[in-house]
């Protein structure tokens, strides 16, 4: 078995560059909002491209890369997606949620209209590989599959924000239906959907803050 290894390309940054360029990361994730309002505006195909390949470079385990990255831009498809999604949601916010789960989202104000589905110029659905497949369509076991792609979807959604681009993470449940409507084969399973796109001029975000560092670290 061949374990061949290559010198690590790796740039050893000055102590202040390194301080200057993990605060100026760090304030650019702060911007970053989800979105629920899109405009309709043309986006480069580029940039979304751009945004996969980054996603795509993501580690994984035994380097598996158990993701595939759906990009839909067809009205058609869109409305089907939104049909299907808010049929699902309606269904949980009017009978499987229950009241707790409402009371904690009440104050995004968020129901199960989704009509950013259609509005966003690029949807983005994300698939896990639960297992690969051979050419003699023989199974082939994927390991940490779940780790893996929340990464890459980390990776993805970094990227789009530095692009100048508005996101959201829906996830509707269950996902189902993206992998009947979107054709895709039968080791692949709905993980995220993300519309990308410009946000509305008169769009608005809930009125939220983050954790401070104290409570999400420990040094010890």
């Amino acid at each position: 078995m061949d374990h061949r290894h290559l010198p690590l390309q790796f740039q050893r940054l000055e102590p202040e560059q390194q301080l200057s360029e993990s605060r100026r990361f760090a304030q650019r994730m702060a911007e970053r909002r989800t979105v629920r309002f899109f405009s309709d505006e043309h986006v480069p195909f580029e940039l979304i491209a751009n945004a996969i390949q980054t996603a795509a470079l993501a580690p994984s385990g035994a380097n598996q890369q158990p993701w595939h990255f759906v990009i839909v831009q067809d009205p058609e498809i869109k409305r089907q997606i939104r049909a299907a999604a808010e049929a699902e949601e309606k269904l949980s916010y009017e009978h499987r949620m229950p009241q707790d789960w409402l009371d904690a989202l009440a104050p995004l104000g968020t129901d199960w209209h989704k009509p950013f589905l259609e509005t966003a110029p690029y949807l983005i659905v994300v698939f896990r590989l639960d297992y690969g497949l051979a050419k003699d369509n023989r199974k082939i076991k994927h390991y940490y599959v779940q780790e893996s792609v929340g990464i890459a979807c980390g990776f993805l959604l970094a990227a789009l924000h530095l692009a100048g681009l508005a996101t959201l993470t829906h996830t509707p449940s269950p996902m189902g239906f993206l992998t009947e409507i979107l054709g895709r084969p039968q080791n692949e399973r709905p993980f995220l959907l993300i519309p990308v796109g410009y946000p509305a001029a008169d769009a608005t975000v809930p009125a939220i803050t983050k954790k401070p560092l104290e409570d999400v670290m420990t040094r010890l």
